[in-house]
């Protein structure tokens, strides 16, 4: 989980879902486990413990052990986990630091108003020294409490020196694990402490309050906000350019592909017109000699095509089957109008023959 800074929210997102299910089992277990260890102690009944109505088994020393070796289970699970996990993913930011035990005393001495609190990263320096104060007791419990189950399996025989001392161990491991715990809950009774306790349900922290206790922890945070933020701008301007070149492109090509038509057509026109046939026509005033020569023309079988210029006195036509030039020439002259010159293919082939 990358801890990161909710601006919607104005919140800092501090643990993971992970890191909150840790918690709350080594927290659960760790209670059961402390009450049902004195519960195997004959004290609830002296102290009428289980006089309070619901706790009329916390007398039984059978009910309080099977109960204590499931929490026990629970605890030495999550342990496990914890260290292969985070060890895994390389976090030390719970590890103590040089200094964290004169910053811890200047923090709680800040606490009560006297002098000014030092900057502190993600976690307080109290918090890394009680993390490994209360890790170090939940070793000597499980190491201890592991003692106190193996001898009592079948075929297995220990020292009674070695049982002597693992129960005693495990005894005042109990007393210290106790004590840290309420030195844990009492940190709340501190105002400044209070916000951290969203953090123990949500996973996360007001901005403001990392801002003020957690200094370093939020300027980590915005560096790399703005860093986001930098390479989205950049990103994006980046795309912009890239989607206006690929519409400039695509409007070139889209021209360029235009005006090639349009020079393409306008050649095969010229080219066309260069190679149709034409003759020089007299006579021709108006539309009516437009409609006369061309009709008298299409009548002509392999005629195609025909064009009557009245600027020019011209008359243009495709002759595919190679209709001899003096039924042309006649056909044009019965619609009532006089052929002057010829040119093109017809005067080509003509030419072609005289020689």
């Amino acid at each position: 989980m990358k801890e990161r800074i909710i601006e919607r929210e104005n919140v800092i997102l501090r643990h993971s879902p992970i890191e909150l299910v840790e918690h709350w089992v080594l927290a659960i277990s760790g209670l059961v486990l402390i009450f049902s260890g004195f519960g195997e102690l004959p004290m609830y009944k002296r102290f009428m413990v289980t006089q309070i109505p619901g706790l009329g088994w916390a007398g039984d020393f059978f009910i309080n052990l099977k109960i204590h070796y499931l929490a026990g289970m629970a605890f030495v699970s999550v342990m496990v986990f914890h260290g292969l996990y985070h060890g895994w993913l390389g976090h030390r930011g719970l590890l103590p630091k040089r200094g964290d035990f004169k910053a811890s005393v200047l923090t709680i001495l800040s606490m009560v108003g006297l002098g000014e609190e030092p900057k502190s990263d993600k976690y307080l320096p109290e918090q890394r020294l009680a993390y490994v104060y209360l890790g170090g007791v939940g070793l000597v419990l499980v190491l201890t409490g592991m003692i106190k189950v193996i001898k009592n399996l079948p075929g297995v025989f220990l020292s009674p020196a070695l049982i002597t001392a693992a129960t005693l161990l495990h005894t005042f491991a109990t007393i210290f694990f106790l004590l840290g715990v309420v030195a844990h809950l009492s940190a709340l009774i501190f105002k400044v402490n209070r916000p951290l306790t969203k953090s123990i349900f949500t996973g996360k922290v007001d901005v403001e309050y990392a801002k003020r206790r957690h200094p370093i922890w939020y300027e980590a945070l915005m560096k790399h906000l703005r860093k986001t933020r930098i390479d989205a701008a950049v990103e994006g301007v980046q795309e912009k350019e890239k989607i206006e070149v690929v519409e400039v492109k695509e409007k070139d090509s889209s021209e360029e592909e235009k005006g090639g038509q349009e020079k393409g057509s306008k050649a095969q026109e010229e080219s066309k017109g260069d190679s149709m046939n034409k003759l020089a026509v007299k006579g021709m005033s108006c539309q009516h000699c437009v409609m006369a020569v061309t009709k008298a023309l299409n009548q002509l079988d392999g005629i195609q095509n025909v064009q009557v210029d009245l600027e020019k006195g011209e008359v243009r036509y495709d002759n595919i089957k190679g209709v001899a030039n003096e039924v042309i020439v006649k056909a044009i002259t019965d619609a009532g109008y006089e052929v002057i010159s010829q040119s093109g293919k017809e005067q080509n082939a003509e030419n072609s023959l005289q020689q």
